[in-house]
């Protein structure tokens, strides 16, 4: 059995988030999508993040995509708070 490799893995995760955007709320089949405003703007976003990892090569380093990880930890641990309100509002 052979596996995928990741740029293909990427190109149609890449592909589904944006059909997930620019769809929105849409019934296929048994599967109901509905992501609201949020979902559909962070669908946008993986999907253009995934399409830019596959076309720039998909030969960014793991040390950058942990650089990345723990950024982004540490931002939403010091903005808790201040995103909870936001989201609970």
């Amino acid at each position: 059995m052979t596996t995928l490799p990741a740029t293909n893995i990427f190109f149609i995760l890449g592909i589904v988030f944006l059909l997930i955007s620019v769809l929105g709320s849409s019934k296929l089949g048994f599967i109901e999508i509905n992501p609201g405003c949020f979902g559909r703007t962070l669908a946008f976003v993986l999907g253009v993040a995934s399409l830019a990892f596959v076309f720039l090569g998909g030969n960014l380093p793991v040390e950058n995509i942990n650089a990345i990880g723990n950024y982004l930890a540490k931002a939403i641990q010091q903005n808790f708070n201040s995103l909870n309100e936001l989201f609970n509002s």
